[in-house]
């Protein structure tokens, strides 16, 4: 093999591999929801959210997480795995309360603008 060909391969190589260590969406600005994960625990705002399409996962402080499909045009969302029966409520006229299980989530009332 020629030299010039050795020294491409190891420079796409490492130019590859450079790439791995970047965040997914790294320079994007984490948005979270408030949230109460668990039975009788406090509101805090620190559940990160994530969308892909209609697919919304919001995330716990323990490693945990629900995914949620929005539905009816961004009105609604449903739970992804359909374990638990879900239900939500406006509250504050702009978000929404989602309950699933013991878990609690305030989103904006459109769930379809979380994370546009």
């Amino acid at each position: 093999m020629p030299r010039y060909g050795l020294a491409a391969g190891t420079m796409a190589l490492f130019l590859a591999l450079t790439g791995c260590g970047a965040q997914p969406g790294a320079g994007h600005a984490e948005q979270t929801v408030e949230c109460a994960i668990g039975i009788g625990a406090d509101w805090t705002g620190h559940c990160p959210v994530e969308r892909d399409g209609d697919l919304l996962t919001i995330r716990h402080a323990d490693g945990g997480f629900r995914r949620f499909l929005i539905i009816q045009n961004g009105q609604s969302v449903m739970p992804a795995d359909g374990a638990e029966e879900s239900s939500n409520r406006r509250v504050d006229g702009d978000r929404t309360e989602l309950s699933v299980g013991p878990d609690r989530y305030r989103l904006p009332a459109r769930f379809g603008e979380v994370l546009k």
